[in-house]
């Protein structure tokens, strides 16, 4: 949700997977929701259309730095990016799912799940 996070993260998917668009599915706090919470459901229909109507062939778990929705340390940022992807997985077992972390610089990093 945060805007600090938007354009880098949205810059360095065009540049690193040559894709034009990138549909954003957002809520405050977004990788510990997908971590913990049990109803996900509708980020799920979201991820579902972007999917089968808008043709996207990859998903990320994105966790930032000063995330006020999620306000816990890096390491619990980065598990929690890493459990995410794990579940998303379960959904969707032929699509690429990878997490990225945002540091204090705005700094995109593709984290190794």
């Amino acid at each position: 949700m945060d805007g600090r996070v938007q354009l880098p993260v949205l810059n360095w998917i065009r540049q690193n997977y040559s894709v034009d668009f990138v549909d954003v599915i957002t809520a405050a706090g977004m990788d510990g929701i997908l971590a913990s919470r049990e109803d996900i459901e509708g980020i799920i229909n979201s991820v579902n259309i972007s999917i089968n109507d808008n043709r996207s062939s990859g998903i990320f778990v994105v966790g930032h730095y000063d995330c006020r929705g999620n306000p816990v340390d890096e390491k619990t940022h980065r598990e929690q990016i890493a459990k995410a992807v794990n579940r998303l997985r379960a959904y969707w077992p032929k699509i690429e799912i990878s997490g990225l972390w945002v540091n204090s610089d705005w700094q995109v990093e593709l984290l190794k799940i």
